[in-house]
């Protein structure tokens, strides 16, 4: 659990180590406490409380530099932020949304579920009765071709939340969970391992596990030689 601003602060000096080749490709899974972001793209209009409600709620709100329009992010969806160079994997801004909804297409078929895409929308659906429902999102930023921000998986969320936005600008959807698809409670810890490895599969990548102290440590020694020279 990390708050979204110490998840974002993160996320843009890993990025700027990446860019200069001080670090190699990260991979961070996280959870945030309740917190809407909105996109370049998104439009404010999408935001359906007030600042009061949202005070009321506990529900904090932050415009990123990803792209795509509002989310919700909150306890019992698993966010995942790869920062990659995709320098070295392939240069491919389409492909490379493509390859993290396939990460999640493969991870949810390992519990039965069939999920998929939808023609012109992002993210990862699951048809329910005859229409479907969106069971992740994702938003990405690509500066020098490294990767930032990333995908929102929903496990166990409290689909309420998102009566507090419209989805990704899409009115006529709603959200999903696996907890909901499955009719069963499930933890956070039975589905991170699965994404995560699929992930590392569809880019082509090894995965080593490290905390998050470790990854501190080396993002620290990493920026040392930048501040010496600065």
């Amino acid at each position: 659990m990390i708050p979204y601003a110490e998840a974002y602060s993160l996320q843009k000096r890993i990025a700027a180590a990446r860019k200069l080749g001080l670090i190699d490709d990260v991979l961070i899974f996280c959870e945030h406490s309740h917190v809407i972001t909105q996109g370049r793209n998104g439009k404010r209009e999408h935001l359906l409380a007030s600042e009061s409600v949202l005070r009321q709620k506990g529900v904090e709100f932050f415009e990123t530099s990803r792209g795509g329009d509002v989310t919700y992010h909150g306890p019992g969806q698993i966010v995942a932020y790869p920062i990659l160079n995709l320098s070295a994997i392939r240069r491919d801004v389409v492909w490379y949304v493509r390859q993290l909804e396939e990460a999640m297409i493969r991870a949810t078929a390992e519990f039965g579920i069939v999920a998929g895409r939808e023609a012109g929308k992002t993210g990862v659906w699951v048809g329910v009765g005859k229409t479907s429902e969106k069971l992740a999102a994702i938003g990405v930023h690509i500066s020098r071709w490294v990767t930032s921000h990333g995908l929102a998986y929903n496990v166990s969320t409290d689909l309420r939340n998102f009566d507090l936005i419209v989805p990704c600008g899409i009115a006529d959807r709603k959200a999903t969970s696996l907890e909901k698809l499955l009719g069963r409670s499930i933890k956070l810890d039975e589905v991170t391992p699965k994404l995560a490895a699929h992930v590392a599969e569809v880019f082509g990548l090894e995965l080593q596990r490290i905390d998050r102290v470790e990854l501190l440590e080396k993002l620290e020694t990493a920026e040392q030689p930048v501040a010496a020279t600065a």
